[in-house]
């Protein structure tokens, strides 16, 4: 008798305790949003690319500064192939060049016939210029001396290839007026080595390793775009932006080039909430020495040209931040 009052005095404690966990597990389920895990997939590129380094910088800001983000970069084909994961939902932040997502949203080049509706903008990011490469000896010294030389304009469909024709087009020059390669970036840069063309375009961030390697053994020379060219080429394609490449930035380069450059950003959707951008916004802006550590070209951004060359709609949390004093 002894042993059953003594049972069942211990299930009554146990009941009390189990009821007593129940309620708190009641009271976690009702915890608030920014206790439950918000996870953020990131976008990148190739590994040896700017945009990877740079993403995982970004995935550890967030981890650190967005309360419940648990968020992560991954290797990608870059740009287009980041449009494509966005839009299916396999990510939530990609790394794009600007006018990649013109295309993009506006169903052109690349994109045409398969627009891509609901993509926001959340941050434009640093240059990738337009590199327009030829040597000293090929006697070329501007665009408009052109017409009948071999032109690696890139790979037949990519965002070089792009930049290419609608600035030779910016100069009265169609393909028609040129003996066209359809070259990669390395390719393009083998080819100028070689002799095999005479001017090459690059698009990329400045100095660009491969560049400043042919600039070791040969006078390299960068064709300016003029400022009245250019204007003309941003009130056509907004996504372009006006910078000059530095004297010095190659041997033997005496003096500043003016160029135009796309620049790389940051694209989300619809999917993202105001909150949510907005708080990865002013995480990151706020954490720039992060981003900077992770890769120089990082060192050109800054809250105050966080929009400039945007070439979508702004997300709206993110504007929000940008207009905060």
């Amino acid at each position: 008798m002894k042993k059953l009052l003594a049972f069942l005095t211990a299930f009554t404690v146990i009941g009390s305790m189990m009821a007593g966990c129940g309620g708190g597990g009641e009271k976690k389920a009702d915890a608030p949003a920014a206790d439950k895990k918000l996870f953020i997939n990131i976008a990148t590129g190739g590994t040896a690319g700017t945009y990877f380094p740079l993403g995982g910088a970004l995935a550890d800001i967030l981890n650190k500064n967005v309360p419940g983000a648990n968020a992560s970069a991954q290797s990608t084909g870059a740009s287009v192939a980041n449009i494509n994961l966005l839009k299916d939902g396999k990510v939530d932040i990609a790394f794009v060049q600007n006018d990649i997502a013109y295309y993009a949203a506006n169903g052109a080049e690349m994109f045409k016939d398969k627009k891509v509706d609901g993509l926001k903008g959340l941050a434009t990011l640093y240059p990738e210029t337009v590199q327009i490469v030829t040597l000293d000896k090929t006697g070329v010294k501007s665009l408009n001396d052109i017409k009948g030389k071999r032109v690696a304009v890139g790979a037949a469909g990519s965002g070089t290839e792009a930049n290419a024709r609608q600035i030779l087009a910016a100069y009265g020059v169609t393909y028609d007026d040129i003996k066209v390669q359809y070259l990669s970036f390395g390719e393009a840069s083998s080819a100028l080595k070689d002799g095999n063309v005479d001017v090459a375009f690059v698009t990329a961030g400045h100095p660009t390793a491969a560049i400043q390697d042919i600039a070791t053994q040969n006078q390299v020379v960068l064709l300016p775009v003029e400022a009245d060219k250019a204007d003309a080429l941003i009130a056509k394609y907004p996504f372009y932006t006006k910078l000059n490449i530095a004297a010095n930035t190659y041997a033997k380069q005496t003096a500043d080039v003016p160029a135009v450059a796309v620049k790389a950003m940051l694209v989300v959707t619809t999917k993202m909430t105001d909150d949510t951008s907005y708080a990865v916004a002013k995480a990151l802006y706020t954490n720039l020495d992060r981003m900077k550590a992770a890769h120089s070209a990082a060192g050109a951004m800054s809250k105050a040209t966080a929009t400039d060359g945007m070439s979508v709609d702004v997300a709206a949390g993110a504007d929000k931040f940008y207009k905060e004093k």
